[in-house]
């Protein structure tokens, strides 16, 4: 009761201070609607604003399909389904070492976007076009070295455009799926390869079971502590970052 009391009166006073601090201050307010203009590049500049707001709410999308972030996450969720411990490490916590190993491999590229294309943008040396060309050079140059040149040609071919000579030739809009579809494959495949020696384990333990006359008892319970041992053993999070990291070369 005692504390119950005390933070009552903590409560009181904050609210005191704060009732009478507002009674003091004069806030700003926020007006959303239409109005009238004369000025045609006031209303550019809205619709700018607009389209731009727009693309924010897109940048969850680009982040995963356009960056090492889908490759990474479909490799860390092979592992914990190969080790069969569920939601454990939970999705929170992968899809945040995802994001930040993420910006670890593409940290390059990035710093090569904010030099070459937002800060002369910000200081008023290039046009918003020119910013936007050099902002998609580099994220270009990384999908490029990523993709594989028969899926590539594939949406060549489902897009009926003419065959380009070079990468400059290739739209963006033809690469990116391109570069997702090399991605899920090359994940895949790393994925089948972490499962290969946690099969073995979950092998020998149904075998020792089926050995025993112990045919009840599921297999997991018993290979489960073992897979995590020999994992923490051989220092596998370390294994699979390093890899992931170097498959990017």
């Amino acid at each position: 009761m005692k504390r119950f009391a005390f933070f009552s009166v903590i409560a009181v006073v904050v609210f005191g201070y704060f009732s009478s601090a507002h009674a003091q201050m004069t806030l700003p307010t926020l007006n959303l609607g239409y109005k009238t203009t004369n000025d045609p590049q006031e209303l550019v500049t809205n619709i700018k604003l607009l389209l731009g707001l727009t693309v924010l709410t897109l940048a969850p999308a680009i982040l995963i399909m356009m960056t090492s972030f889908t490759r990474v996450i479909i490799v860390l969720s092979f592992v914990r389904q190969a080790l069969g411990t569920q939601n454990m490490p939970p999705n929170q916590l992968l899809v945040g070492l995802a994001l930040f190993i993420s910006l670890f491999i593409m940290s390059p590229f990035l710093q090569k976007i904010n030099t070459e294309a937002v800060q002369p943008f910000l200081s008023g040396e290039i046009k918003q076009e020119e910013a936007l060309d050099k902002a998609l050079t580099p994220l270009r140059g990384f999908m490029f070295n990523q993709t594989r040149d028969s899926d590539l040609a594939l949406f060549v071919n489902l897009s009926k455009m003419a065959k380009p000579k070079t990468r400059a030739d290739v739209p963006t809009q033809v690469l990116i799926p391109s570069f997702i579809i090399s991605e899920l494959k090359t994940a895949f495949q790393i994925g089948f390869i972490i499962y290969l020696p946690f099969l073995v384990i979950d092998m020998v333990a149904a075998s020792v079971l089926m050995a025993m006359g112990m045919m009840m008892l599921p297999p997991v319970i018993i290979s489960l502590p073992f897979k995590i041992m020999i994992f923490v053993l051989v220092d596998g999070w370390t294994l699979i970052v390093g890899s992931l990291v170097k498959s990017f070369g």
